[in-house]
């Protein structure tokens, strides 16, 4: 009998304390989160992956009890630079810099301290197009511009305690420059 007794003292407290996990972890609010990954841009025919750093702020709202909705901001630092031939010759390269974007993220609450999203919206990289000439006589050129774009994504989170939680996601951005990127990237965050 004491036996029994001990195995259902143990699941009430298991169950107590996920309860009281669950009611102490939050997907409501303001969050900052600091992100670093890998970074591949891809442009004139070519990719190049490269260290990747940044962050995002956004808001989060609940639906119900399972539905999480809310706009983000986002900064992404990198020196990816991808290289091709010109068409007589020369060498054609597209660099990029960094990306800022805005974006409506969605997700659904998989376990109270679980969170999968998704999320879709406008991007904007700065470039540098670079063209080294050719010995038929091409005019070399050096060009810096930002390119608009979209970005869609999708990943997962997951609260530690309260106001702190780790990220990893996926993003895909395409640039009316004829060019476009995909990060890998994990994050650590908290909320107020």
């Amino acid at each position: 009998m004491a036996k029994y007794k001990a195995v259902v003292g143990a699941i009430a407290l298991v169950a107590c304390e996920s309860l009281a996990f669950a009611q102490s972890t939050s997907f409501r609010g303001f969050r900052l989160e600091a992100k670093a990954g890998v970074d591949r841009i891809q442009a004139n025919g070519d990719h190049d992956d490269k260290f990747a750093y940044g962050g995002s702020a956004g808001w989060d709202g609940i639906i119900g009890e399972k539905i999480v909705v809310g706009p983000e901001v986002s900064y992404l630092d990198t020196k990816g630079q991808s290289c091709a031939s010109g068409v007589l010759g020369g060498r054609v390269c597209t660099e990029t810099r960094r990306e800022i974007g805005i974006a409506v993220r969605a997700g659904y609450l998989a376990t109270p301290a679980l969170l999968i999203f998704g999320k879709a919206g406008y991007a904007n990289d700065s470039q540098r197009k670079t063209f080294t000439g050719d010995p038929a006589g091409g005019t070399a050129f050096n060009t810096r511009y930002r390119t608009d774009g979209y970005q869609v994504g999708g990943g997962i989170e997951y609260s530690l305690v309260r106001n702190f939680y780790v990220s990893a996601e996926y993003k895909y951005a395409n640039y009316y420059s004829h060019s476009s990127r995909q990060n890998v990237l994990g994050g650590i965050g908290i909320r107020f």
